[in-house]
């Protein structure tokens, strides 16, 4: 299934659990895992706190100090700190389900993670039976 995932921001954390618990309950899936794909070189997915906003701040400031956005780089388009912010978060996770239901941890949730928007993006969803 590909989900639509609109951003507003240059960079942004995008909370998407709602939408792949729903995913999962709408795909029948009781046992197994659920896959989250992003199929883009400039955004990513990752798992974080979700009980203090604060912690979204920290992390794309810190990845800010590390990589900013105008840099010493020589990429043509001018996004290279997008593309390795991409490239340290990941372009995928997998969640374990049990009775329908993902297996985060209290404070956890699935971020969609934009580095160079604001753009229409995509997710890839795809469940995988543990039976």
């Amino acid at each position: 299934m590909i989900m639509n995932v609109r951003t507003t921001q240059g960079q942004q954390f995008i909370d998407i659990t709602r939408e792949v618990q729903k995913f999962v309950e709408q795909d029948g899936l009781q046992d197994g895992f659920v896959v989250v794909y992003v199929p883009h070189t400039t955004a990513a997915v990752t798992i974080n706190e979700n009980g203090d906003p604060a912690v979204v701040r920290d992390i794309i400031a810190t990845l800010n100090k590390v990589f900013p956005v105008q840099g010493d780089y020589t990429h043509f388009e001018g996004n290279s700190h997008a593309h390795i912010k991409a490239s340290l978060l990941g372009s995928s996770c997998t969640v374990p389900v049990e009775n329908g239901k993902l297996q985060l941890g209290t404070w956890q949730s699935i971020y969609f993670c934009e580095f160079d928007g604001p753009r229409q993006r995509k997710v890839q969803l795809k469940t995988v039976s543990g039976r």
